[in-house]
């Protein structure tokens, strides 16, 4: 029986995560956390018994402790209690579904642990890749993608030769917004940048993938995840999201990786690497499916993209300043204290303010995104 701990077992990805582990029976969950939503935490806990259970907010710790106190649960606080989750060893794979930075240092932890690391925590590769993939080699630990789009890749990949392989395609859905122009994004709300056309998400990347963000920060991942150059992956707008991703070989050749828009798909294959389970749910209907098409991005309007290929040219900590700007600006989105548009302007003031350090090690990255998040917070 394998034994897996999840950082973020309320979000999105962690409870689909447990749906997975719920449908097979066979994996022993040792350790779950979150952020703050301890009522679902307290559910999790009951009914698959982890060993551990981490709080980031230490009075919600408080709390759920006193709940849990009939059960043979710790619980844990803080960044503190994330890291000694994260390095339990019991656990062969940890799967980092929390959002933001702060699941740097924990994924770290795991690595040195020598713990297999089931990857959703996108801004991990994205600020650290450098620091995290020579961490991954030295201790001998598989990073396994759960985004949609690099589980296709890396399923692509699967039995190939790496050397033969020509280009990597990452596929868009476009988002809510596709095929508009920037003076009607000027006044969208809130409620219409979160109605995804395919994809149930959480509020972060739904809003990540309406300004095309997400994908400059998946194609910063790719980089690091299948060691290729930024000019080898290339973003193609596929609006149904029926291809998740495809690689291109040298002789011309591009396998894809096609299915439904179902999470659960990336997330099981990453759990049971290399092996293939059941899995229930509704599966694509070639009869019924009339055509695939295909567009380009609108760089002119969706400025997420090309930002992020700009900061990760730079290199250094500018893509670290690129994704905790996007952060704070998103954040004042959803807060309604900014427009749809404000979230590039106040990208790219971070970006025009920052020096890059060239070879950043852990406490220059986290300085920067303190630094950045100071900045916009000061001035935007």
């Amino acid at each position: 029986m394998k034994t897996i701990a999840i950082l973020g077992s309320t979000g999105s990805i962690g409870t689909q995560t447990l749906d997975v582990v719920r449908n097979n029976g066979d994996i022993k969950v040792a350790g779950i956390s979150a952020a703050s939503n301890i009522d679902l935490l307290e559910k999790q806990a009951r009914e698959f018994v982890p060993r551990l259970v981490a709080v980031w907010q230490e009075d919600k710790a408080k709390e759920l402790k006193q709940r849990l106190s009939d059960m043979p649960v710790r619980v844990l606080a803080g960044m503190d209690g994330m890291l000694e989750l994260s390095a339990m060893e019991e656990t062969d794979l940890l799967v980092t579904a929390i959002v933001g930075m702060i699941g740097i240092r924990p994924t770290i932890e795991a690595i040195k642990t020598g713990h297999d690391i089931a990857l959703a925590n996108k801004e991990t590769l994205v600020t650290a890749g450098h620091l995290v993939t020579r961490l991954a080699a030295e201790h001998h630990v598989q990073i396994l993608p759960v985004d949609s789009e690099h589980s296709a890749i890396f399923q692509a990949l699967h039995g190939e030769n790496r050397r033969e392989v020509c280009k990597l395609l990452i596929t868009a859905s476009g988002g809510p917004f596709r095929g508009r122009t920037t003076a009607e994004l000027e006044n969208v709300t809130v409620e219409d940048a979160l109605r995804h056309p395919n994809w149930v998400m959480g509020h972060k990347i739904t809003i990540d993938s309406a300004t095309m963000v997400n994908k400059g920060l998946e194609v910063m991942e790719a980089r690091w995840l299948f060691d290729v150059s930024l000019s080898d992956i290339q973003v193609v707008v596929q609006p149904k999201s029926i291809i998740h991703s495809m690689v291109e070989f040298v002789d011309g050749a591009v396998i894809a990786q096609l299915g439904t828009p179902d999470m659960r798909l990336p997330i099981q294959y990453a759990l049971y690497y290399p092996e293939r389970r059941p899995l229930p749910g509704p599966r694509l209907d070639f009869t019924a499916l009339k055509e695939i098409a295909f567009d380009v991005p609108d760089n002119e309007v969706f400025k997420g993209l090309p930002l992020a290929i700009e900061a990760a040219e730079a290199g250094g900590t500018m893509p670290t300043v690129f994704n905790a700007a996007n952060e704070a600006a998103v954040q004042k989105f959803l807060e309604k204290k900014a427009g749809f548009l404000d979230i590039y302007r106040m990208i790219e003031y971070a970006m025009e303010h920052h020096k890059v350090i060239p070879d950043p090690d852990l406490d220059e990255i986290l300085e920067t995104e303190r630094e950045t998040r100071e900045l916009l917070e000061s001035r935007c």
